[in-house]
This record gives structure tokens, sequence and C-alpha cells, in this order.
């Protein structure tokens, strides 16, 4: 939900008119369309480019990983990796484009530890994953949009930790 929905729905559901804090905070959020637009389209566009290098970063620091009995050993297991880079980066993506994190949470977040545990993933595994893609990602982005897109990839990671 972007901040225009939820300054509608906010000030509807209390039977007021928004405020002017709330317009200021749909201003802001106007002005930087343009920003979340680029942040979103270059992630999109470049999406094999950032899941091939994440995974490259990741398998390099934890070689175990696809070692035998690895929870990435073997095609299928890696394919799934592979499969869950692409998820998280659209979801990030989500965010970035809403100008909140509501959709990371909502889509993504709620359980996610419970049901990487229950498959036996490592939960650190996972926030070390979410951070080699948050690093292939950024490198691709001005430092503006950098730092713009960067609190989306920590909230995931900060959720899993």
């Amino acid at each position: 939900m972007t901040v225009v929905s939820q300054v509608i729905l906010q000030a509807d559901d209390q039977l007021r008119y928004p405020s002017s804090g709330e317009l200021n905070n749909i201003k802001d959020y106007l002005q930087t369309g343009a920003q979340r637009i680029r942040i979103v389209t270059t992630l999109a566009e470049n999406e094999k480019k950032i899941v091939q290098e994440a995974t490259k970063q990741l398998w390099q620091k934890r070689p175990d990983f696809i070692a035998p009995g690895g929870n990435a050993y073997g095609e299928r297991q890696r394919a799934l990796c592979i499969r869950d880079f692409g998820w998280y980066l659209r979801l990030i993506t989500y965010g970035v484009l809403a100008g909140d994190k509501e959709p990371i949470e909502k889509i993504g977040l709620i359980g996610v530890r419970e049901m990487y545990n229950s498959l036996g993933v490592p939960v650190p595994g996972m926030v070390e994953a979410i951070n080699s893609l948050k690093k292939a990602s950024l490198n691709l982005l001005n430092a503006e949009d950098a730092a713009e897109a960067g609190p989306y990839f920590d909230y995931i990671i900060q959720a899993m930790s």
C-alpha cells in the first residue's frame, strides 16, 4: 500500500480530512516518485545479473552451503535458493515502489523464520544471502539511490535476525 492509500484509509477510518502533515507526506512521496521508479527499473532490469552476483558472493563466502550436506547442495536445492534470491529482490522493489516497508512485511516476512526453520534452512544463512543480494543490488545504483534502497534490504535482514 502506498503512502497515498494509507493516508486516505486512515483519514476515512477517522472520518476526517487528511491533515497538513499527512498531505506533506504525500507531497514528499510524489516528489520522490521518479527516483523510486528509477531504482525499481534498475533492479528489475538487472535481476539476473544481481542474482548471479549475489549467489557468487554467497558461495564464495559460504562454500559449505553448496558442499555435500549443505542446504544448497545439488541442483534442485541450488535452484530453490536462486529462486528465493529473485523473490526477495522483487519484494524489495515492491517496498521501494510503495515508499513503505509494509508490502515487505505483509507479502514476505510474516512467518518467514518459521518457514525456514521448518524446512531446515538456517536463518543466519538467509541473512547472509540477503546481505549478498543487497551488496550486488546497491552496486548497480548511484549513491543517492543506494541510500534510498538500502533500508529495504536492512528491514528484511533485521526481521530475519
